[in-house]
Formats: structure tokens, sequence, C-alpha cells
């Protein structure tokens, strides 16, 4: 908790928001600060740390916050999507329909607002494109995701057409760094869909919009189980099955060498 609060501290002293651009959605200097347990605590210990952060922060540094995910105020508020609409430009507007849960509402201009809570673990995890078509990206994304995209009926009324992976969301988007097109996705619940089941259906997605996937990226951590699972897959189609395999199958050397001792929480725990 020290070290997030720290984290805090600096990101205000170093991020200046009004002049903040980016490709990832933002609203503030940190974003988002997700606790998640990982080892001797649950859930719900990691929540009252997350609130006494949320105090800490609301009292040495006043900057506005929202609670989400298990320490949400309201089911609404639990979708860190739904608190960042509108980015860092709909502040302060939004407030008056989406009050802060701590902080001064005030203290938004220089560094926004924060989300904080405790979760379980979630990935986040990119699928690269052949292609330099940012829509291709957005419509695979759209097509795998869950919450799907917003069509027009016959009545002329809009209606939700849900995407193909429960517990997955996801954006297309370009990443100057690497001049490479991706789909961005969380995973939200490893135990409903993971990386595999992503880069699979991404694939699939992509030869239907006449593109491929090159390969992916892992941003953060991931439990072993997520490379055992795709090397479990590698075994039914009677293919390499190691872990360098499974790593080498998923593409994760393609932006950047991939060291999984620093990569699978697993191995970075021992």
């Amino acid at each position: 908790i020290e070290a997030a609060y720290r984290l805090y501290s600096l990101a205000w002293n170093e991020i200046y928001m009004p002049l903040h651009q980016g490709t990832h959605p933002r609203q503030g200097a940190v974003d988002v600060c997700p606790l998640v347990p990982l080892q001797d605590m649950d859930l719900s210990e990691a929540k009252e740390w997350a609130s006494l952060l949320a105090a800490r922060i609301e009292k040495e540094l006043g900057t506005p916050g929202y609670f989400y995910e298990a320490n949400a105020t309201a089911p609404e508020r639990s979708n860190l999507a739904v608190l960042r609409k509108g980015e860092y430009e709909a502040l302060p507007d939004k407030f008056h329909l989406l009050p802060p849960d701590f902080g001064d509402p005030n203290q938004w201009k220089r560094n926004g607002v924060t989300v904080l809570g405790a979760r379980k673990l979630l990935i986040a995890y990119n699928v690269n494109l052949d292609t330099q078509d940012v829509s291709t990206a957005k419509a695979i994304a759209a097509r795998v995701r869950e919450s799907g995209q917003l069509k027009t009926g016959a009545d002329g009324k809009k209606i939700r057409e849900h995407g193909a992976l429960k517990a997955v969301k996801g954006i297309g988007w370009y990443i100057e760094d690497f001049k490479k097109v991706q789909v961005s996705y969380n995973l939200t619940d490893l135990s409903v869909n993971g990386m595999l089941e992503v880069f699979l259906r991404t694939r699939q997605e992509a030869e239907k919009a006449g593109c491929t996937v090159s390969g992916s990226e892992l941003i953060g951590l991931a439990p072993l189980s997520e490379f055992e699972k795709v090397q479990h897959y590698l075994q039914s189609i009677h293919q390499a099955d190691s872990l360098m395999d499974a790593i080498q199958f998923l593409g994760l050397h393609e932006l950047s060498p991939f060291d999984p001792e620093k990569k699978i929480i697993d191995l970075l725990m021992q």
C-alpha cells in the first residue's frame, strides 16, 4: 500500500493531464489502480486495503476518485469502462451524473480522477495483426468482445449484437511505437475465457477479414495456468508442447523478447 501511495504521489507531481495525449483511454494521471490478491490474501482483505489507500489519497492528495470492482459503491460503478466514459475531456461535467466516491471533486484539473478497487486477476492481452487498417481491428474487437456492437434493426431501432467471448473486453488500435495494428483485450475472468481462447478466436476472425494474426503481446503478468492451457491445446493437435512452444505459438516474442521468469506469476514468485 505504501508503494501504491508513492506511485500516486509521484504521478501527481510528474503528469499534467491537460497536456496528456495517447491512444489508450484515460482520465487521470493514475488512471486505474487495481489491488489483486495473489497469495495469502482473499478478495475481501484486498478490498479493505483499497479502502485504506483511498482514504490516504483523499487526506494527503485530495484527488477525486471512483471505487470499482469489489469496492464499487453501486452495481453500475463496478465497470471501469462506465467510470471512464468520456475520459479526461468529460471532466468535470460528468460529476453531476457520476460524483466521485472519495477526494475533492474540485481538484480534478491537474491530475484528473483515479479509479481504485480490489479485483480478481485480469490479463491485458493484445493480438497483433498483419494489416495497417485500424478499422479491421475495431471490427474484429466488436465480434470477439462480450459487449459486441450496436446495429440498426429492420425497424430502425438500435439493437445490441453480442460478441463471441464472455468476460472479454476489446478495442482496436494502432501503436505507433511498433507500427502495429492490434486488437487490445482485457480478459476479466480467466475461468471463462483466457489467452488461448482469445488468440484462436481473433485468428479466426482475422482470416474472415482477409488478414492474419502475426503474434501477440502480454501486458504485465499472467499465471502459469494460461500457458499450460496452450500446451494442452498443442498436445491435442500433435505439436511440440513445451512452455517455450506455447510462448512461440502465441507469438509473444514478436514485439519484444519474452522472459517467462519475469512474465509468468508462478515463476516470478518462486
